[in-house]
């Protein structure tokens, strides 16, 4: 087997644990989305695009046609990001967001393949002083974002690739899981 795919297997052995938790995430988010609230997410480089790939799905379709979903990725829109980082610093680019775009009960899934991104880090400060439920997908545990955050699910791998590999199986799971519940 080649190396990369020899890693991936593992972590996602690892992960197979972790189902329960997916399963949880996603009767919480179908509440949360069916009952108004929204989710909001953020990330930086690849996993900025893992943030999209959910929040996409959920405002999409994932398998079934249904409702679209209220699902933000904060850094989407550039002219907001651009204007936060210049004005307020790179730190306070997702922070700022949930702020104007969190509401008590709502969701912000925090990914950052290290756990320590100082802008996803005060993202998910931010999202508790608001009352917004915080989740997060990292690499590997012991992190500062696992330790901030209300739940949280670490990919055991070292190589980011591999985690964020990791990360989409467990967004489609995620998105499997809040489908299921719709049911």
């Amino acid at each position: 087997m080649h190396p990369h795919l020899s890693r991936l297997s593992a972590a996602l052995s690892a992960v197979d644990a972790d189902a329960a938790v997916v399963s949880t995430w996603g009767r919480k988010l179908a509440a949360v989305l069916t009952g108004g609230g929204r989710l909001l997410v953020c990330g930086n480089g690849g996993s900025a695009a893992e943030a999209q790939h959910l929040t996409a799905e959920l405002v999409g379709r994932y398998r079934a046609d249904r409702e679209p979903y209220a699902a933000i990725p904060l850094h989407a829109d550039t002219s907001t990001v651009s204007a936060i980082g210049n004005d307020f610093g790179a730190e306070e680019v997702y922070a700022r967001q949930v702020r104007a775009h969190g509401r008590p009960g709502d969701v912000l899934m925090c990914l950052s393949t290290s756990g320590a991104s100082r802008n996803v880090l005060a993202a998910a400060d931010a999202a508790r002083e608001c009352g917004v439920a915080t989740w997060a997908l990292t690499g590997p545990a012991p992190n500062p974002l696992v330790a901030c955050c209300d739940d949280a699910l670490a990919v055991p791998a070292e190589e980011t690739a591999t985690v964020q590999e990791v990360h989409l199986a467990v967004i489609h799971m995620l998105c499997d899981a809040v489908e299921e519940a719709l049911r």
